[in-house]
């Protein structure tokens, strides 16, 4: 086993969603189709790149916590030619403030809350608890990786963790959905208004049940099941207004009777939410 797969196991049982990276900190494909980023390295969405792969399978999306996964055969060969580690900060309840220099440093210290800190290669991490939408030069060497984002393992770091700020909420340009409906767990937003296409009630009650028993009857992969059920859910039900906070609990419910957090249920969500833009 190598060095890689070995903390990956152990961050795994953390709760931290982990995947190998290649040189120049890039992802694999995990599956045949993709060997070396054939398909451009995009996680398979009906909104999203043109991979046609079974599953999720790159970057962000092919980040998991599950020990079969992990040690699987698919993986074996990406876990020996690794050059590092990442982890989906999102889905772990981080935010991660990537500094790339020492400019960086130095406005992050005059204007971010004391945290846990890591150093990189050409700056540092600065980790805050909480996720938030990522977002890419939201100032001169500063990214956020938190949501749909992918940040390299460079170890826990120094300094003890604060929770996500507002100053760093506040950091990216363009201006995050506004939810127009209810919350659930988490104050995930439900759906967003407009006119239903859908003929009777129980068109949406069938489809809520078959996305239970979907996540009922995951036999691995429970992460990723989830999360593509949450999309199916929401790219149906998504922009009418139909779903309720009783069916949204209804989902989560499945997922945590198959051992995902509630914390995992709402950044699930939210991230099937922002990548159908609903």
């Amino acid at each position: 086993m190598s060095e890689y797969l070995r903390t990956a196991l152990d961050l795994a049982t953390e709760g931290v969603p982990v995947l190998p990276l290649r040189a120049g900190k890039l992802p694999f494909g995990n599956c045949p189709a993709c060997r070396d980023n054939a398909c451009g390295g995009r996680p398979n969405m009906k909104t999203a790149g043109t991979c046609a792969c079974p599953a999720p399978c790159h970057g962000w999306a092919a980040a998991t916590t599950d020990p079969d996964v992990i040690n699987s055969g698919i993986w074996r060969r990406p876990w020996a030619q690794a050059s590092a580690i990442a982890y989906h900060p999102g889905a772990a309840w981080l935010t991660v403030v990537d500094l790339d220099n020492t400019d960086a440093i130095a406005w992050a210290r005059k204007n971010l809350p004391a945290t846990q800190t890591v150093p990189t290669t050409r700056g540092e991490h600065w980790i805050y608890q909480g996720p938030m939408q990522s977002a890419n030069a939201v100032r001169p060497g500063v990214d956020i990786k938190s949501s749909m984002s992918y940040a390299r393992w460079l170890g826990p770091g120094t300094g003890t963790m604060s929770a996500l700020p507002d100053v760093v909420q506040a950091l990216p340009v363009k201006e995050r959905p506004t939810p127009s409906r209810g919350s659930v767990v988490g104050s995930v937003p439900v759906s967003v208004g407009g006119q239903c296409r859908h003929r009777a009630p129980a068109y949406l009650e069938r489809g809520i049940a078959m996305a239970e028993q979907r996540i009922t009857e995951a036999k691995s992969g429970v992460h990723t099941t989830v999360y593509r059920v949450f999309l199916a859910v929401l790219s149906t039900h998504g922009r009418c207004g139909c779903l309720t906070e009783t069916h949204v609990q209804r989902l989560f419910l499945a997922a945590q009777a198959k051992g995902e957090s509630a914390r995992h249920c709402t950044v699930a969500w939210a991230n099937a939410r922002t990548a159908l833009g609903v």
